[in-house]
């Protein structure tokens, strides 16, 4: 069988490593965030490069490769992590990848499903076909009033990325028939697949993505949600992202400068703020 064609233990190590050097990567270099959604570089080594069809690489350590016109990895979208995570244990999940980048990349998730939906599996009796694709099963499932309008926000963002396998492998067919990837974004923008829908989100949606990524990364650093009057705060530090090209140092100094986070940390150890200060002359030891 050859190399990439299964997911094994060694692959799934590698997806985590490429993950990992590629925001240290942006870390380090003090790239722009918006490198997430779309950048012509990725990290592989001998156990990735052929699930992404990259020839030569030899070796088990990552290393960073530069990525042809017409290739549909870098950034996030096209990671085998986030493809596998987003997937079923036997096929692609086109729901739990439009929700995935609703919920991470738009910061506009879906609501949650009313009571008594039924699964998509359940959709599949009513087909004509035996085996029908992702795309006519959830076109069966909206065909339900109370789907619709959830999945007609998320169904065409994951349906972009149905040309890569639960695993992230490219494919061109789904039970013998063409995969169309073909779709169109709630705000207008179309797309042909997953290389146009990166470009979307990068070009037109890139504000919604620092706020996104801010309200997580405070989320993370105070150990606490968004509240209403952590707003100022976050348009602030989008307005900057958006000033300095998404630079990811702007992100990390705008979070740690803040008055929430200033103030968490006074907040934290009241004690000190309140003591007096120490003598540090030594006292004469009162029993001699």
């Amino acid at each position: 069988m050859p190399p990439g064609t299964v997911l094994t233990t060694d692959i799934r190590t590698a997806m985590k490593q490429e993950t990992e050097a590629y925001f240290d990567h942006i870390v380090r270099e003090d790239r722009s965030v918006l490198d997430l959604l779309q950048s012509n570089y990725t990290f592989v080594n001998d156990q990735l490069a052929p699930v992404y069809g990259i020839p030569n690489i030899t070796g088990r350590h990552m290393r960073r490769v530069e990525l042809p016109a017409d290739s549909v990895r870098g950034g996030v979208l096209t990671m085998g992590s986030v493809l596998t995570v987003t997937s079923n244990p036997t096929r692609t999940s086109p729901v739990k990848r439009g929700k995935w980048i609703l919920e991470n990349i738009l910061g506009a998730p879906p609501a949650p499903p009313p009571p008594n939906i039924p699964s998509l599996e359940e959709s599949q009796s009513k087909a004509e076909q035996k085996a029908p694709t992702q795309r006519e099963l959830l076109a069966l499932h909206r065909a339900d009033p109370k789907c619709a309008s959830c999945h007609e926000r998320m169904d065409p963002l994951g349906l972009a990325m149905e040309n890569l396998n639960a695993f992230g492998r490219l494919r061109t067919q789904e039970f013998g028939q063409p995969i169309e990837t073909a779709g169109q974004l709630a705000t207008g923008e179309k797309f042909s697949g997953v290389r146009d829908l990166k470009k979307a989100l990068h070009d037109n949606h890139r504000v919604e993505f620092y706020r996104t990524l801010t309200e997580k990364l405070m989320t993370y650093i105070l150990g606490r949600g968004i509240e209403y009057y952590d707003v100022t705060t976050v348009d602030a530090i989008v307005d900057a992202l958006d000033r300095d090209d998404g630079r990811f140092s702007t992100l990390l100094f705008g979070v740690l400068e803040s008055a929430p986070f200033q103030q968490r940390r006074l907040a934290s150890n009241p004690a000190s703020r309140d003591a007096p200060p120490t003598d540090p002359t030594p006292k004469p030891n009162s029993t001699q």
